[in-house]
Order: structure tokens, then C-alpha cells, then sequence
């Protein structure tokens, strides 16, 4: 079976201003935008963790600790200094005491072990008592325009009180201690963008460090990291001074922070479709820029071969309850050495070698979920061909109606932007067993059974394959294709949204999700992995259809390793062998 690639007038290739670098047809929508592979991505070097630390890196960003006052438990407050590009934030921690009747990762907690927010510049004595008034309260709380971002996290129960007890009788964890819980804590929430009084979007709109897509929420979260470790030192040093060590730094880089999500995460993707083209195809130029190599070196295939092998032993480390996922990463195992064998295979023979060539293999042979692990590794292999691609940068998400379009001219644009909803089996297609709604409670989304659950009457507009066919049935229906959208919409004012989105993605071919998500098979962890994809999260555990675990930061350079001359290499990361002792 050949790659499907977009072969109409909107082919696209790439083009980033001022780069001629070579590359090839993109993959069609119609294989990239399926929920099956949307929720098979990992990872990769555009991910938005990735991109921000070579940025701290190769742009010497100075992130320090510069008070900690903690007490013996590690209770108390400690701030972090950013600086970066002139400008200077700060992170400022209150870490509290929490029973564990009173821990849980839901959002109606009312007290979490950790709360933190980052601000704008250096916070003054009245600046700390304020913020110690109000980001332990987090919604409760209200901040102010120059603090950007809020968050909460918990301790890991089974990780935060075994490494302080290792560490203060002077001796490194167990490494399979980390295999199923990779973190010290995990976060419930990490808010930006104008929640409870905190700086809008646009408020960094001129700020050269967090002027990128959720790059303010991401550096709050490394900070975090960095103090996890920190503080489960200082706790195991306060218990036992003499003989506590600190942790191995093999560990050190291992440790991520846990993330629990849930549906809030899913309709992101259906309200921000420009932001989700975006993302896609930055993902997709930059493996058609890799695919465009005419020659392929026997350096790049080693290369390959260790990421394959270390893609099978993180995916063999990934331990989840959940039955469908535990299956494909079984599959992902075992098909992983018949991957590297092709490819073995192929570099052997005679003539020049093409990854294109590997990749249609696989994509006959092999699952999505094996053939979505191939296009990270490809992508890793050339960090020249595809570091410049930014995926981050702000866009106009506006939808606009295009008043002076032809009904006949609208009616040819569905049927060639969303053939996808009528080629739908019937029963597919007709499918609603879900409706999405807000609660008011909690202001977040939720997902009822239409069947057996009130409230279908304030369902949210994430019905796109419907809304589609509704429409498509009404145009063909009207008879006039000379008559204006303008006309349309002020006689059926029902279809404003959709033509107007409709209209909006003509030139966004990836910003739609090609499944219908009111049907019963739609699995809203598939649409949570791709953004969470995105985000660089690894370790995906999903605890139900509803919610997963992941971890951020797992194998990330740390702070002290971050420098001009820093080797950006930490896909797929590995329990290391901890057999480092660490500084006393």
C-alpha cells in the first residue's frame, strides 16, 4: 500500500519563509486526521516541551532557585528566578501540609500539597503575602494581570515518601520504583490565558519568551520539576543530615511531573481548528522534509535502529489497566523487531536508500499506532531538516463567513473538504449515542449518553459530521447555486457557524477531525493523546475512555544540563540503571 498524499490543487509542500529546504507531498488529512492514529501519536522534536528547552538552552535562559524557605517537612514558600531575552519572571511555590484524605487528582479538591504561580517580574514582600492569600486557594483565589500562569500538583503517594527514605539513609531508589511512576508529583491543573484573574493571551503577545503557544504553562511546569527534586532532598537532608545524599543525576533526568487529564483537554481540539492545522502540519512537513532525503547514511540508520530499540523498551515500560492500550503497546512490541529487520534489510540491498521506502512497508505491514512510532523516530534523526519548523506561534483562530460565495460554490467545498462525513457507513454516520455539554458546576466539559442521561437540550456544537450533513441535505435541497451564502444564512441563520467554518478550513486541511464524535466508538482519549502529543507527554495511562495520566519532562535535560552545546536527545526515555550514588 503506497503513503496517501494530498494530490488535488491544495497540495501543499513546504514553506517556511527563507528555507528552500527539500521536501515532498504531505500525508492526505484523510490518514493523519483518523481518531485511530490521532490517538497512536507521540511525542516529537516540534512537541511543544522540546522546542522550549532547546530555546533555554541555545538562548542561555538563567533559571535559578533564589529562596527557599522551607521548613523541615518542606513546608513553606520557594522562588524561582527566570530570565530570558531581558525580560524576568518569576515562579513563586507554596508547598503545604495535606492529609491524604484530602488528596485527589479531581477537580473538585479544594486543597492540593503544592500551588505555584508564575508572574512577571520580581514579586516584592507584599507581592508574596498576596499571592500566599490567594494561589493556594487556586479558584478560589483571584490573581492579577501580571501573573500568568496558575497550577497545583501532588505528591506522588507511592514515589515521594520511598525516595526520602532512601535518600536520607544515604542510598539511590530502586530504579523499577520509577518504571511505573516516573515523578515525584503530579499536577491536577495548569491554567493560563485569563482563568481567575490571571494575564490574558495577549498580554504576552510582545514577550520574546512566552510569546509561543502554551510556552508560559509549559516553563511553569519544568520549574516545578526541578523543584520536586529539590525538595525531596531538602526533606531527606532536614531528617538526616549526616548521612542523607542527593538524588543520582541519571535520576534526576528521568523524573518528569505527572499529569492527569481529562475530557476539559478533547474539545479544544474542535473549537481551535486553525491552531490544530497548524500543528498537524508542522508534525507532517517535517516528516516530508526527512522523507525528501535522496540518500540515506549508514550513520542515520544506526541512529535508527537505537531509537527503535529504545522505542520498544519505553513502550514495554509503559504499564497501564486499561485493556485496548495495554493491547497496542503489546502489538507496538511485537512489531517493533519486525521493523527493524526491514530496515536492516532494505539499508542492505543495492541502490540508494529511502526512508519513503521503509515507511509504505509499514504502513502495509504494520499498526497505526508501530507506524506512528517510525514517524517519530524519522523525525528525530535530522534535527537540521526540521528544528526551524515552528508549530507554536500564534494564529488568528477566527472563523469568517464569506458572504459573496455561491451557495453552488459552498455546496462544492463540502463535498470536497468533508467527503470524509458522507462516505461514513450509515449507521456511522447517523450515529448520536453522545451528546457534549458544560457543567455548571464546574464549568467543565462533559460527555452524556443521550439515551440514558438528561440535559441533550444544552448539548455543545462539537456535532461537525452532523452539522455537515445537515447542511450538505439543505443545499442540494435549495436548487440555487447562484444564490449567495449571504442570502443563505440570513434565510437558515441554524447554519451560520458551520459555513463559516467550513469556509474558514478550505485553506486548513488538517483542522478538522475526520470522525464523527457524537458516535458510540469515539473514544475522547484518542483526541486527549493528540493535543497531550503535542504538548511532548509520554508514559500515556489512560484510567478510563474519560481520563489519562501521562508525564511531561520525563528524560529532559535539567537545569544544570541546559547550555549552548546541549545534545537535545530524550525521545522515548528509559529507567535508567541507577547506579550512580549521588553528592552527599
Amino acid at each position: 500500500m503506497a503513503i496517501h498524499a494530498i494530490t488535488d490543487d491544495r497540495q501543499e509542500r513546504v514553506r517556511v519563509l527563507g528555507d528552500q529546504t527539500p521536501s515532498g507531498p504531505l500525508r492526505s488529512p484523510d490518514i493523519t486526521n483518523r481518531t485511530e492514529r490521532l490517538g497512536a501519536m507521540h511525542g516529537t522534536r516540534l512537541s511543544f516541551v522540546r522546542s522550549l528547552v532547546r530555546r533555554m538552552a541555545y538562548d542561555n535562559w538563567r533559571i535559578r532557585a533564589t529562596s527557599m524557605d522551607l521548613d523541615d517537612d518542606g513546608f513553606g514558600v520557594c522562588i524561582y528566578t527566570i530570565e530570558a531575552y531581558g525580560e524576568r519572571y518569576s515562579q513563586v511555590i507554596f508547598s503545604q501540609y495535606l492529609d491524604d484524605s484530602e488528596r485527589t487528582d479531581r477537580v473538585i479538591a479544594q486543597k492540593w500539597d503544592i500551588t505555584s504561580a508564575l508572574i512577571c517580574g520580581v514579586p516584592s514582600a507584599a507581592d508574596i503575602v498576596y499571592l500566599r492569600g490567594n494561589v493556594p486557594l487556586q479558584e478560589a483565589g483571584r490573581l492579577r494581570a501580571n501573573d500568568l500562569v496558575l497550577c497545583r500538583a501532588n505528591k506522588s503517594v507511592r514515589n515521594f515518601g520511598y525516595v526520602v527514605d532512601c535518600l536520607a539513609a544515604g542510598r539511590q531508589p530502586d530504579p523499577a520504583a520509577f518504571e511505573r511512576v516516573g515523578y515525584l508529583i503530579r499536577t491536577t491543573a495548569v491554567y493560563g490565558n485569563g482563568k481567575f484573574g490571571i494575564a490574558d493571551y495577549p498580554r504576552l503577545v510582545d514577550s520574546r519568551a512566552f510569546d509561543r503557544g502554551f510556552s508560559a504553562q509549559m516553563c511553569a511546569v519544568f520549574v516545578l520539576r526541578d523543584f520536586s527534586v529539590r525538595l525531596v532532598e531538602h526533606v531527606a537532608a532536614r531528617r538526616n543530615p549526616r548521612a542523607a545524599v542527593k538524588l543520582a543525576h541519571s535520576f534526576r533526568r528521568y523524573l518528569g511531573v505527572g499529569n492527569a487529564t481529562g475530557l476539559g483537554m478533547a474539545p479544544f481540539l474542535v473549537r481551535h481548528p486553525v491552531q490544530v492545522d497548524q500543528w498537524i502540519r508542522a508534525r507532517e512537513t517535517a516528516l516530508a522534509r526527512v522523507l525528501a532525503v535522496e540518500s540515506v547514511d549508514r550513520g542515520a540508520v544506526e541512529r535508527a535502529m537505537g531509537l527503535l530499540a529504545r522505542a520498544g523498551r519505553h513502550v514495554a515500560q509503559v504499564h497501564t489497566d486499561h485493556l485496548p492500550e495495554a493491547a497496542r503497546n503489546a502489538l507496538i512490541i511485537d512489531e517493533l523487531p519486525r521493523l527493524a529487520r526491514e530496515l536492516q534489510i532494505t539499508c542492505e540491498q543495492k541502490g540508494a536508500f529511502r526512508w519513503s521506502k521503509l515507511l509504505s512497508w509499514a504502513t502495509a505491514q504494520l499498526s497505526c499506532a508501530t507506524q506512528e512510532i517510525l514517524v517519530t523516530v524519522l523525525i528525530e534523526l535530522y534535527p537540521e531538516l526540521v528544528d526551524s519548523i515552528e508549530c507554536a506561534t500564534p494564529v488568528d483562530d477566527a472563523l469568517t463567513l464569506d458572504p459573496d460565495m455561491s451557495v453552488g460554490e459552498l455546496r462544492e467545498l463540502v463535498e470536497r473538504d468533508y467527503g470524509w462525513v458522507m462516505e461514513q457507513p450509515a449507521a456511522q454516520r447517523d450515529d448520536d449515542h453522545f451528546f457534549w455539554y458544560r457543567s455548571a458546576e464546574k464549568e467543565e466539559p462533559r460527555l452524556g449518553v443521550r439515551a440514558e442521561e438528561a440535559g441533550a437540550e444544552l448539548e455543545q456544537p462539537l456535532d461537525i459530521s452532523r452539522q455537515v450533513l445537515r447542511l450538505h441535505t439543505k443545499l442540494k435541497a435549495q436548487g440555487d447555486d447562484v444564490r449567495t451564502v449571504a442570502g443563505f444564512v440570513a434565510e437558515c441563520p441554524e447554519y451560520r457557524a458551520i459555513v463559516r467554518r467550513i469556509q474558514t478550513l478550505a485553506s486548513h486541511a488538517y483542522g478538522e477531525i475526520r470522525h464523527n464524535l457524537l458516535a458510540q466508538d469515539m473514544l475522547p482519549i484518542d483526541l486527549m493523546r493528540a493535543k497531550l502529543s503535542m504538548f511532548g507527554a509520554s508514559k500515556f495511562d489512560p484510567k478510563s475512555n474519560l481520563w489519562v495520566r501521562v508525564t511531561l519532562y520525563q528524560g529532559a535535560p535539567t537545569l544544570d544540563d541546559l547550555s549552548p552545546d546541549m545534545v537535545d536527545d530524550w525521545a522515548f526515555p528509559c529507567v535508567p540503571g541507577g547506579n550512580e550514588r549521588g553528592d552527599a
